[in-house]
């Protein structure tokens, strides 16, 4: 049970995750969560670092899908000037919102992977859904209550993966 919150992967940034390293993993598309993953949960609009991250994945034909547990207004709001598609209110780690992303993409689950900075949503629900999953350390030092709360079990689940030998790596 608590393997399904074990990620794939792990990054201190998304800037880690390359056009190239996707490319050679057989990856041709990414569904993202957007707070605290891609850009501070209190920035309104991608940093200029993110743009051109962005920018690349575009180039070399990797397709992007925001999918956030977050309002239309917050979600839409960032991923429209972008040009990006978006799911809110996903209710994640549900599968329904991976789910319509993927066809939405029109891609398989082993050619998409999931990143996120929380394990009770986005490694849960990529994983659930087949996915290989990636998580990133939160942008923001700072949550909204839900997600301290889910910080807390997180701790407790990553300290048993570490005593476990699962995982190597510091938050």
């Amino acid at each position: 049970m608590l393997k399904n919150f074990l990620p794939d992967q792990h990054v201190k940034t998304i800037f880690e995750i390359t056009p190239e390293l996707l490319k050679e993993q057989g990856v041709k598309g990414i569904i993202t969560d957007l707070d605290n993953t891609l850009v501070e949960w209190d920035r309104p609009h991608a940093t200029p670092q993110l743009i051109k991250w962005f920018e690349e994945l575009k180039m070399s034909d990797i397709k992007v899908t925001i999918v956030s547990n977050n309002n239309e207004n917050r979600v839409k709001a960032f991923s429209e000037p972008l040009s990006i598609p978006f799911i809110h209110q996903a209710k994640k780690p549900m599968g329904r919102a991976f789910r319509r992303a993927l066809n939405e993409m029109d891609l398989q689950q082993q050619e998409t992977v999931v990143i996120g900075d929380q394990l009770l949503t986005d490694v849960l629900g990529g994983n659930r859904g087949g996915f290989n999953t990636i998580l990133v350390v939160p942008v923001a030092q700072t949550d909204g209550f839900m997600t301290r709360f889910n910080r807390k079990i997180e701790r407790r689940i990553l300290n048993w993966f570490r005593k476990k030998g699962m995982i190597s790596w510091e938050d």
